[in-house]
């Protein structure tokens, strides 16, 4: 039986910084317990578990990484973890303008347990792409899906493959010439883990299994780096469909945003 409670202890220890090889332009600033990450689409806190300080002390550093990025007219993301400490960081977020969005599940699973050959629909081919135009057309696809502009996941994704080429592979599944799904590995350069991003599929071409076999093909990819844990941040959509692979639910996860409209 796969003990939670270590996974999520490697977690905490292992996934809490942030990319060693931020893209072109984006840089990592501390402060104090915080790294702030400054220069992409939107500001991004990473925290430790205790970030270690309370009260009034917590208050000024919620309101220290709003106001940087007040100053810069940008919106910021916290990102919170269902075990972290102090307990009423969420509500100091709040009552600091942070504005909660969805929550989702960490899930984690072995490697070696996901790795498998995928099965697609007939008809349906996946793709590593590397181009700034295939990136562009993910972009499209997911803004299609959301209903929302997200051109800025090209940008972010063609940055990333520009430079670190090692450090994330981008997978598309086709059906002849329309891009019906997409997902991404990044692997974090120094830990044992890997992260699964994306996944989001086409409305018609759900239900066929071409997100089961994109966690299948990357769990590949993974394990062929000697990769031994995967990571979601897990939709309540995509958490039943992972659990049944065989991913444990470790902790949950909040992002709190900030922007210059709140």
């Amino acid at each position: 039986m796969t003990d939670t409670k270590c996974l999520l202890a490697a977690y905490d220890e292992q996934m809490r910084g942030v990319s060693p090889h931020p893209p072109a332009g984006v840089v990592h600033e501390q402060d104090g317990p915080l790294v702030r990450t400054v220069g992409q689409f939107r500001g991004f806190i990473s925290a430790p578990r205790d970030v270690g300080v309370r009260g009034t002390e917590l208050d000024e550093l919620i309101a220290r990484q709003r106001d940087h990025f007040a100053a810069r007219g940008e919106s910021v993301e916290w990102k919170t973890r269902g075990h972290d400490l102090p307990a009423d960081l969420p509500e100091r977020l709040r009552a600091a303008g942070f504005v909660p969005e969805d929550e989702e599940t960490v899930l984690i699973g072995l490697t070696r347990d996901m790795a498998s050959p995928p099965v697609l629909p007939d008809g349906v081919a996946l793709r590593r792409v590397t181009e700034p135009a295939d990136m562009h057309r993910i972009a499209a696809m997911e803004s299609a899906i959301w209903g929302e502009d997200l051109s800025m996941i090209g940008d972010d994704l063609a940055g990333r493959v520009t430079v670190a080429p090692d450090d994330i592979v981008v997978l598309v599944a086709e059906a002849g010439d329309e891009l019906v799904s997409a997902a991404w590995l990044v692997f974090k350069e120094g830990t044992e883990f890997a992260g699964l991003w994306g996944g989001s599929t086409l409305p018609d071409w759900r239900g066929r299994g071409i997100y089961r076999a994109l966690v299948s093909a990357r769990a590949e990819i993974a394990a062929a780096r000697g990769v031994s844990y995967l990571q979601v941040d897990a939709s309540d959509d995509s958490a039943p469909i992972l659990r049944r692979l065989g991913f444990h639910a470790v902790t949950t996860t909040t992002p709190y945003i900030w922007s210059p409209s709140h």
